[in-house]
């Protein structure tokens, strides 16, 4: 690894029972304080999904911090370099689910889950005939990138997915090979399992996740279209190392090509949406005239103190 970037991000998860996860919880949050590390991670009944910004020696003492608890002494953890934090804070947070769906029945990866493959693997089966590839990630997370011939999901959040297949899938899918795909793996582990219970029988997801296929230096992300939305202040991060990398996304404003995301500067709405430089300075990062109307409105009238 290079040393011309004092930071990493560590990107990480594990599904394994956890006796007293609001204890671990706090534990946890003062361990992260008092280190130093930033970043969002959760902790629930079902394992820990975190990840979090430090300095090198900051995340080497947080890698070794983990390792010497059994729990999750053999989590794997997917590495990027950065010039800096890619958080602002630490939360450490005691969630029901590691990955909110509040499925009709429990559902347990360590039991039952997709068939992984590696990314060589699930490159080569990109390429099968008759496949289907379930992108496992919200709408907009699809819209700034994807693999090329995924369906494209309309949910907002990951709970809407039951449904969502029941009602877009055929029934003659549940005979085909299915292929699913996330940011860093865990919402695959969860989606297949559904996938499962609801019927499907050729059912794969990619190990690692889309971060982990566009380090593999054998794919070099061939196949992946657009940058991969990701849940820090990096917004993005580029998938494709060869001269095949495209720009999927669309300027919400003017439709041009653009890969970059940002929030609508209304804090009552922060609607995440594609936007090129010019259209940012031209609506004011505004994602339509109303929010701009609105939001000086409500700062007219707190100056007034009315």
């Amino acid at each position: 690894m290079s040393e011309n970037k004092p930071y990493r991000i560590l990107l990480y998860y594990k599904y394994v029972h956890i006796d007293n996860p609001a204890e671990l919880t706090a534990e946890h949050l003062q361990f992260c304080k008092d280190l130093g590390v930033k970043g969002r991670i959760l902790i629930s009944e079902q394992g820990i999904n975190g990840t979090c910004s430090g300095t090198v020696e900051q995340t080497d003492a947080y890698i070794a911090h983990m390792r010497a608890n059994p729990l999750f002494a053999d989590m794997v953890y997917k590495i990027d370099e950065s010039e800096g934090h890619a958080f602002k804070k630490i939360f450490v947070r005691h969630k029901k689910e590691l990955v909110t769906l509040r499925y009709d029945k429990k559902l347990d990866p360590n039991v039952r889950t997709g068939k992984h493959l590696t990314p060589v693997e699930f490159y080569e089966e990109l390429q099968g005939d008759d496949v289907i590839i379930i992108d496992g990630r919200n709408d907009y997370e699809y819209d700034i990138g994807h693999f090329r011939g995924a369906i494209r999901p309309t949910v907002e959040s990951f709970r809407e997915f039951p449904e969502w297949l029941r009602k877009n899938l055929p029934e003659d899918a549940k005979n085909k090979k299915i292929l699913t795909y996330c940011t860093g793996g865990i919402r695959c582990e969860t989606l297949t399992g559904v996938l499962l219970e609801e019927g499907f029988s050729d059912v794969n997801q990619l190990e690692g996740g889309i971060v982990t296929y566009g380090k593999d230096e054998t794919v070099k992300g061939r196949l992946w279209d657009g940058k991969c939305y990701v849940f820090d202040e990096r917004i993005s991060v580029p998938i494709n190392r060869t001269d095949e990398d495209i720009i999927v996304g669309k300027c919400y404003h003017c439709g041009k090509a653009e890969d970059r995301y940002i929030n609508c500067a209304d804090d009552l709405c922060h609607r995440k949406h594609i936007c090129c430089p010019e259209c940012e300075a031209e609506h004011e990062s505004y994602c339509a005239p109303e929010c701009k109307v609105n939001d000086e409105a409500r700062k007219l009238k707190v100056v007034s103190g009315r």
